[in-house]
């Protein structure tokens, strides 16, 4: 999965909305309503890195794969980052982002989580 793909699926969810921090952050975020889901870097070291948060039961077997390794300052609260997505397989990186979606999404009141998934019509 390359990086527009990435991007563009994460803009897809329902109630997604993103916004990019300049200095000194340099970040491309995705929110579900408040909460953020994920993130790419978007400069120089290590520029495209996307960074999810993913179940505590997954943390370990995914950082011990190549190019995935806990994200700075988040891995307590178990984000990874993929260094470089294109390496990884889509169902992989798909249902990662569905995961962090959902445990993002789960954590916003009930109001607004029926708000966002609620079809429009």
């Amino acid at each position: 999965m390359n990086i527009k793909a990435t991007k563009d699926y994460c803009r897809s969810l329902a109630g997604v909305s993103e916004k990019e921090f300049a200095a000194p952050s340099h970040v491309l975020v995705f929110y579900v309503g408040d909460k953020q889901f994920a993130y790419f870097k978007t400069s120089q070291p290590e520029q495209w890195r996307f960074s999810i948060r993913v179940a505590a039961e997954r943390f370990l077997e995914l950082t011990d794969q190549a190019g995935i390794k806990p994200a700075r300052y988040m891995q307590r609260f178990h984000w990874i980052s993929i260094v470089n997505i294109e390496l990884h397989e889509t169902d992989l990186i798909k249902t990662l982002i569905d995961g962090s979606y959902q445990k993002a999404l789960s954590s916003l009141s009930k109001k607004a989580q029926l708000i966002i998934t609620q079809p429009k019509s």
